[in-house]
């Protein structure tokens, strides 16, 4: 059962959220746009492409939002030494952080040596570079991306167990991205579900977090991922959430807030 509240402020919402500038559509000009929404709220991190980082150092300079870059996005199927090139010149370029996303053939086919070998290697490179090159002792962190919609239960807790015996920073939902194709030729996406984020919460160990990621629209599901484990949420609608809980009284002075346990259409909670 869900608490019926949760102390909750402006302040620790913002620094729950990850704004997600993924789109594959995306101009440099919306990315900035991103950006200086990501700025105005003082969210966690702005999550974006690595190309976007000399932009987003830029456009985020002085401000406590960090910069997460992807690796192997969206599905996950560079190679080991790709992934590992690919977080090396996001941490030396200015990243803080770093969103891969797994091997999903090889989570399936059961050959956890290879997953459990490449998030190792990309973990190594990650927490042991200097954020932009230097070295101030201030280290990246990962997060690992499950992309949950294609895995079943199984292969959920044996991905925990193995981030929680490699010391990962977080584990991660989804992408945003991994629709399935349906047998009539229709796709669906799910991302972040309740029994799914009970199921990592519980299978993971105590000092790694949880990024839900994928339909965490509003302040009701944001407040409700949180109360499931959730440190860290992926999203496009900052702005809605937070201009939401302004409305419905949340200030800056950390207060009560009710907490609605949510079942979606589609069995997205």
């Amino acid at each position: 059962m869900s608490p019926k509240t949760i102390p909750l402020s402006l302040g620790a919402i913002a620094k729950l959220i990850d704004h997600s500038l993924l789109h594959p559509t995306m101009t440099d000009a919306d990315v900035s746009e991103g950006l200086a929404i990501a700025r105005k709220y003082d969210v966690a991190a702005a999550c974006i492409k690595p190309y976007h980082i000399p932009l987003a150092r830029q456009a985020l300079a002085g401000s406590s939002v960090r910069i997460c870059a992807v690796v192997g996005f969206p599905h996950g199927n560079s190679t080991t030494s790709i992934k590992v090139a690919e977080a090396k010149e996001a941490m030396q370029t200015g990243a803080h952080e770093i969103d891969m996303v797994v091997n999903v053939g090889k989570v399936l086919g059961g050959d956890w040596d290879y997953v459990r070998d490449e998030i190792a290697a990309v973990n190594r490179t990650v927490t042991s570079i200097g954020i932009g090159g230097a070295g101030d002792g201030q280290t990246g962190i990962l997060k690992v991306i499950f992309e949950n919609d294609y895995l079943g239960d199984k292969h959920i807790v044996e991905l925990c167990r193995i981030c929680t015996e490699l010391g990962v920073a977080y584990v991660k939902t989804s992408t945003g991205y991994g629709f399935v194709k349906q047998p009539g030729g229709m796709y669906s996406y799910k991302g972040a579900t309740a029994p799914h984020l009970k199921l990592m919460r519980a299978s993971c160990g105590p000092d790694v977090k949880i990024k839900a990621a994928g339909g965490v629209r509003t302040l009701d599901e944001i407040v409700y991922v949180m109360t499931l484990g959730a440190s860290r949420v992926g999203a496009t609608a900052t702005v809605a959430i937070m201009e939401e809980a302004r409305q419905r009284g949340v200030t800056e002075v950390e207060a009560e807030f009710p907490v609605k346990e949510l079942v979606a259409e589609g069995g997205t909670y």
